[in-house]
């Protein structure tokens, strides 16, 4: 790999090792989970919110999980990723087969559910407390690539009770922007913590939804979308450059916000709270690092060619050129003082007033 070649990442091939949960498999997701697996990730979890388990997967090298629950349809084909054969299939079975051609050794696990409901929610809990590349073992990193507000506070309870790290994403209903954000439980702002209104005012997002009239959509915004939300993934897994914890993006003015919000005392998801006692018992854990002051090395004290700095002032002139120093308390000192004024000697100079007129002094200057 480049990254290797050009001293970025010392072992590109970690990347083997970690399993990664991607939760919908849409414009956003699709993309993500294709640009994954040419990267070589190790295990892809794809979760189509629907239930098809395939058989136990063992572990192995690489692998993805994958959940979402929708079909694929032809509405879908301006985006990227689908094709048209592929309609009627569920998204997690088409981006499965798409993706073990594009990499076939990458481990996939699709799930087609719907995590929000009561029954697929326990289920979806222990594949991303379970489903890690060695069985057993929680995923190295969760990402939301869903379209609703629902999904999203699903995911963020469940990764907020099991101290998950993960990733949120979208792109705004215009098409023209998007962001990505980093969630790590008690360390930054869930989503709760700072909630949309929509979900802050408990609305049902069916009722903005108006009958026949569906969101933009354009494959230029979700690709960069997807793009910089695997880039931030593969900096937070093999730790290099630096991970943002919120990145925006506004095609409109070509503007990439970025910004850090720290987790809210008063959030209403307890689990969360409990999170941030428990990082703050963490940092409080870790030793203290003396701060030591080194002193300012001297340049030049001493050189080679005898070079010098000499004053042009003489002491006698710098002190005949200061003024008097006042008297102040006791550690107080004057950075410079106001030399006296010393009264130069001027004589004066009379003329005697002759009575002629101005006119008469011009006509006899003419004169001369």
């Amino acid at each position: 790999m480049a990254l290797k070649r050009m001293g970025i990442v010392s072992d590109y091939e970690k990347i083997r090792t970690f399993a990664v949960a991607i939760v919908g498999v849409g414009g956003v997701g699709s993309v993500t989970a294709e640009m994954l697996t040419r990267c070589g990730i190790g295990k892809v979890k794809t979760s189509l919110f629907v239930y098809h388990l395939r058989n136990p997967i063992t572990s192995g090298v690489n692998q993805l999980l994958l959940f979402d629950y929708d079909k694929v349809e032809l509405a879908n084909m301006n985006r990227l990723f689908f094709q048209p054969h592929q309609a009627g299939l569920s998204k997690v079975q088409a981006a499965e087969h798409t993706l073990r051609n594009i990499n076939p050794d990458v481990l996939f696990e699709v799930h087609n559910y719907n995590i929000t409901t009561v029954e697929n929610f326990e289920h979806f809990m222990n594949r991303i407390s379970n489903g890690g590349l060695e069985e057993g073992k929680p995923v190295d990193l969760v990402l939301s690539c869903v379209d609703n507000f629902e999904a999203r506070m699903t995911i963020n309870t469940a990764c907020n009770e099991l101290g998950q790290t993960w990733m949120e994403s979208g792109v705004s209903e215009n098409a023209v922007s998007g962001h990505i954000q980093l969630i790590i439980p008690g360390e930054s702002a869930c989503f709760a913590c700072a909630p949309p209104l929509v979900v802050a005012a408990n609305i049902d997002e069916k009722t903005l939804k108006r009958e026949g009239v569906c969101a933009a959509s354009l494959p230029t915004t979700m690709g960069v979308v997807a793009g910089i939300l695997v880039q931030n993934v593969l900096k937070f897994l093999l730790n290099f450059g630096t991970v943002s914890f919120y990145l925006g993006y506004n095609a409109m003015q070509d503007f990439f916000p970025t910004m850090s919000m720290k987790p809210n005392p008063q959030c209403d998801d307890r689990n969360c709270r409990k999170q941030q006692e428990e990082y703050k018992k963490k940092v409080a854990a870790l030793p203290t690092q003396e701060v030591v002051q080194e002193e300012e090395e001297i340049i030049h004290d001493d050189n080679e060619w005898g070079i010098e700095l000499v004053s042009e002032v003489s002491e006698e002139e710098l002190k005949n050129s200061s003024g008097p120093i006042p008297d102040l308390p006791e550690g107080i000192t004057v950075a410079y003082t106001v030399p006296q004024k010393q009264e130069d000697s001027v004589c004066e100079v009379t003329v005697e007033d002759s009575g002629e007129s101005l006119e008469d002094l011009m006509a006899k200057m003419k004169n001369m």
